[in-house]
């Protein structure tokens, strides 16, 4: 499964990386495959995997704000793996064509 997730502190002024980089240490601890963007971070691994993690890292952020906005996106296919690079390279192929990144 595919998970894209944010997660974002209310009140705590207009830069936010110090915060997001306090995430992305649990993510990357996490030992799952994952991808961050500049909107939110996309993982792969099992329901319950990918789940614990976004739980993880919701509490984490409401240790620094009394507000925390999470977001998830879930893209789940049975028996799919590697879909992180995967699913881009699938329209490259319709592409004829690498995309920027």
């Amino acid at each position: 499964m595919l998970a894209e997730f944010s997660v974002a502190p209310t009140g705590v002024g207009e830069s936010l990386s110090e915060y997001v980089a306090k995430i992305m240490d649990v993510i990357d601890k996490s030992g799952l495959e994952y991808k961050a963007g500049p909107m939110g971070t996309v993982v792969e691994g099992d329901w319950d995997e990918v789940m614990d993690l976004i739980k993880r890292c919701h509490f984490t952020m409401m240790e620094f704000s009394n507000r925390v906005y999470t977001r998830i996106a879930i893209d789940d296919r049975k028996g799919a793996t590697g879909r992180i690079e995967g699913k881009i390279a699938d329209v490259e192929k319709h592409l004829i064509r690498k995309l920027k990144k």
